[in-house]
C-alpha cells in the first residue's frame, strides 16, 4: 500500500482570465449591456478618446487616450486620428491586455475611435500572448459612404491583427424588424445581438459543460486564422424545440439563411437547456449543422441551466474561409473494411485555369506593288545622304510588315 504521504492531488484547472474591453461610444454602450453577475469574473476595461463617453461606464477600467491636438474634443469620426492616438499609446494598451487567457474587443466601426483605436488594441493584445476575439458592429447603409468605406477598411485591419472577428453588418437588422420600430430600439436590438455572440463564446469558456469545450480547443482553432464571423442565437421550447431551433438556424438572416455555414471552415456549436436535455437532441442539432458544413471544423459544448426549465438556447458562429484558403478543397474519404470504418480526408489544391496556348498568329507580308508617281514622275526625287524619301521607310530598309 503506498504511503499517504506520497499520493498527490491534482490541483483543478483554473479558468482562462478574459478581459473585456469596450472601445468607442458604441463598445462602451455594448459592454454596460453585460449582466454584471454573468460576467463577474472577467475584467472589464473601457477605451475611448471622448471623455464624456467614458463618465457613466461601469467599467472599473477606463482609458482615456488623448493629446494636445484633439484638446478634449475626441477623434471627430476620423479614424486616423483615433488609430494615431493608438499607436501613440500603444504601451499602455499592451499593459491593459497583460495577463489575459483571451481578449473580447467590442467595437462599433464606421467612427473615429471604434475603427481606429480596435485594430490597434487587438495587435497589443496579441503582442501580450493572449487569444484575441472582436465582436464588433458596421454602420446601417443610411450613414452614408464615409462611415461604410471607414468600417470596412477597419474590418479588413481588425481581420489581419485578431484572431477572430464576429461581425454584423447592421443593414441585416431590417430582416428582425418592421416599419414601427423606433430608432432606440432598433439599436437596442444590434446591441443585444452582439451582446448574445459574447455570451455564447463566454459560455464556452467559462461555464461547466456535462460535454467541456477547453481553451486549449478553442485556440487550436481560432489562433492565427484572422478569420470574419457569423453567428446567431436561437432558442425554443416544447416537445419540437430542437427541430425548432435547427429551423430558427437555418433561415436565421445572420447566417445568410445558412448560406455562412456552407462556407465556413470552423464553426462552434454551443447548447444549453435545463435538466431534461437530453442526448438525441444535441446530435440532432448537431448533425444537422454539420450537413451544411460539411469540409469544416466544428466544435461543440453542452451545458446544464436549471433556470432554463424546459428551454433550449443554441449559439452557432460560423468562420468564414479566408482568401487563402478558398483554393484549397477538403475531400473526406471513408472506407469500410469489415466491422471498422475509417475516415481521412484529403486535402485538394485547386490549380488556378489558365488559357490554352497556342500557335501564335503571325500575319503575312502584304503584298503591295509601287504606283506610278503620276505628273511626279519626271520630277527629281527628294534625296537625303543618299536615300530617296520619297520612297517609302518601311521599303528603303527593308522592313516586312507582319
Amino acid at each position: 500500500m503506498e504511503n499517504p504521504e506520497q499520493i498527490s492531488f491534482l490541483e483543478p484547472i483554473a479558468p482562462p482570465l478574459v478581459k473585456i474591453i469596450g472601445v468607442g461610444n458604441a463598445g462602451i454602450t455594448m459592454l454596460g449591456r453585460l449582466d454584471p453577475a454573468e460576467f463577474s469574473v472577467a475584467q472589464l476595461a473601457a477605451i475611448n478618446t471622448d471623455s464624456s463617453g467614458l463618465g457613466t461606464c461601469p467599467a472599473p477600467v477606463k482609458i482615456h487616450l488623448e493629446n494636445k491636438l484633439l484638446r478634449g474634443l475626441g477623434s471627430g469620426g476620423d479614424p486616423d486620428r483615433g488609430r494615431a492616438l493608438a499607436e501613440e499609446q500603444f504601451s499602455t494598451l499592451k499593459t491593459a491586455c497583460e495577463g489575459a487567457s483571451v481578449v473580447f474587443i467590442l467595437a462599433g466601426l464606421g467612427g473615429g475611435a471604434g475603427s481606429g483605436i480596435s485594430p490597434i488594441l487587438a495587435k497589443a493584445a496579441r503582442e501580450a500572448g493572449a487569444l484575441v476575439l472582436a465582436f464588433v458592429t458596421q454602420p446601417f447603409e443610411c450613414e452614408g459612404n464615409r462611415r461604410e468605406s471607414q468600417a470596412q477598411q477597419s474590418l479588413e485591419q481588425l481581420k489581419s491583427a485578431a484572431d477572430g472577428v464576429i461581425c454584423l453588418p447592421s443593414q441585416r437588422i431590417f430582416k428582425l424588424i418592421d416599419e414601427n420600430t423606433s430608432l432606440l430600439e432598433t439599436f437596442r436590438v444590434t446591441g443585444g445581438l452582439l451582446v448574445e455572440a459574447v455570451r455564447g463564446v463566454w459560455h464556452l469558456l467559462m461555464r461547466p459543460g456535462l460535454i467541456q469545450v477547453h481553451f486549449g480547443d478553442l485556440c487550436a482553432l481560432l489562433r492565427d486564422r484572422h478569420a470574419e464571423s457569423a453567428f446567431a442565437f436561437v432558442e425554443a421550447t416544447g416537445a419540437g424545440r430542437s427541430r425548432e431551433v435547427v429551423e430558427n438556424i437555418l433561415s436565421h438572416p445572420l447566417l445568410d439563411e445558412g448560406r455562412a455555414l456552407a462556407e465556413s471552415s470552423a464553426v462552434l456549436v454551443s447548447l444549453t437547456a435545463g435538466n431534461d436535455l437530453s442526448m438525441a437532441e444535441i446530435n440532432r442539432v448537431v448533425d444537422q449543422v454539420k450537413r451544411q458544413c460539411t469540409t469544416a471544423q466544428i466544435i461543440m459544448g453542452a451545458a446544464l441551466d436549471p433556470e432554463l426549465k424546459d428551454k433550449l438556447c443554441v449559439t452557432v458562429i460560423a468562420a468564414r474561409q479566408d482568401s487563402a484558403s478558398a483554393g484549397t478543397k477538403i475531400l473526406t474519404e471513408t472506407r469500410t473494411a469489415g466491422p471498422s470504418t475509417s475516415t481521412r480526408e484529403v486535402v485538394v489544391a485547386r490549380t488556378p485555369r489558365t488559357r490554352k496556348s497556342g500557335n501564335k498568329p503571325v500575319q503575312t507580308q502584304l503584298p503591295l506593288t509601287i504606283v506610278s508617281k503620276g505628273r511626279f514622275d519626271k520630277s527629281e526625287p527628294t534625296k537625303h545622304n543618299g536615300e530617296d524619301l520619297d520612297v517609302p521607310t518601311f521599303i528603303r530598309r527593308g522592313v516586312p510588315l507582319n
